[in-house]
């Protein structure tokens, strides 16, 4: 007799499926550098084209061959940073110890967070408080926001706001770095780089209240088993003891609009022009680009209009083995980008 071998259909990695409380994804891991930057980014999905690039990995059956690559465009306009943060280190996790913030904020950042109309202390002040603890800082984090306003796919005004960690080995090196930042505008090409790894984070697109066999791909009955006129259900909830039914028994329920990140999704292009990579007739859904984008290869979860944030790849090692490429310096080579699609998406 063969092995049996039958896993359960579904996994239960994301128990329990439930709506996602914002639509703001949220990182609780962030890759180490060496450099002192931000190690991430954020912007709204506009659509998918496609590009004809020239094949570079060393090791590809199709090398120096140009070959067909779907990607996602980004619109990516300019972050403003509202403050900064500091953390330490303790037995309980990361705790903050201080923070500053800028008078240089949006008006439509009052929507989100409550501002404060007078602010007592300058930033010179709050930093050189910040620098007095500098023993006990271990983390410092960058208090972003996007600006939708400036995105004319995206019906709203009310920023996301959200953290970005800095950087670095040297904590002196970071707060002085923290500093220039505080209240400035900053691009997408200030963080990210062209042939760059990247974590993709979103929040899926909902698909409602929907059934076991389209929520945990479980299979139909047969025609025997289904006699009784149902198919697309379990045999049965679980055995008699213990009398109640387990939280892994695959069930009906919420489906989509949660958190799911992407790993190792390299950025194919970032340009400064929307109207380069516009299709005849804008993007069904979302219109034109205005701002900075960015060309990710391949998918990134999410409708359009959704939020996507952006994080240098965490696994280093796995994003090697994707390029291709087995020189420990150089993750990925930036692509040569001979065709981008802007053929009309409109269907007719």
């Amino acid at each position: 007799m063969p092995t049996k071998h039958r896993p359960r259909r579904g996994s239960l990695a994301f128990s329990p499926r439930k709506r996602a409380k914002s639509e703001i994804p949220r990182y609780g891991a962030w890759p180490p550098s060496k450099k002192v930057k931000l190690l991430g980014f954020a912007g709204y999905k506009a659509g998918m084209t496609h590009v004809i690039i020239k094949d570079d990995r060393e090791y590809s059956p199709t090398k120096d061959e140009e070959i067909f690559v779907p990607t996602t465009v980004i619109e990516a306009p300019n972050m403003k940073i509202a403050g900064i943060r500091a953390y330490k280190d303790t037995t309980y996790g990361l705790k903050p110890i201080g923070e500053v913030w800028t008078v240089n904020l949006d008006k439509e950042l009052k929507r989100r967070v409550r501002v404060a109309k007078n602010q007592e202390k300058s930033d010179e002040e709050s930093f050189r408080r910040l620098e007095g603890v500098k023993e006990s800082i271990s983390k410092v984090r960058a208090i972003a926001y996007t600006r939708p306003k400036l995105v004319s796919g995206v019906p709203k005004k009310i920023p996301e706001i959200m953290e970005i960690e800095i950087g670095g080995e040297e904590i002196g090196e970071i707060l002085e770095y923290s500093k220039s930042l505080l209240g400035r505008e900053i691009k997408v090409s200030e963080v990210l780089e062209e042939g760059e790894f990247v974590d993709v984070s979103a929040i899926t697109t909902g698909k409602g209240f929907q059934g076991p066999v389209k929520r945990w791909g479980i299979m139909t009955q047969n025609e025997k088993q289904g006699r009784g006129g149902k198919r697309r259900h379990i045999g049965n909830l679980g055995p008699w003891f213990p009398s109640r039914t387990r939280w892994t028994v695959p069930q009906a329920g919420q489906l989509g609009y949660q958190q799911r990140t992407e790993f190792n999704k390299e950025i194919i292009s970032i340009g400064e022009d929307g109207a380069e990579i516009i299709p005849d007739g804008g993007f069904v859904h979302y219109g034109v680009v205005k701002n900075p984008y960015l060309l990710v290869k391949g998918t990134v979860p999410g409708p359009k209009k959704r939020l996507i944030r952006m994080r240098g790849a965490m696994r280093m090692q796995s994003a090697q083995k994707i390029s291709n490429i087995h020189t420990p310096e150089v993750v990925s080579g930036v692509h040569k980008v001979e065709y981008i699609s802007v053929k009309s998406q409109q269907g007719r």
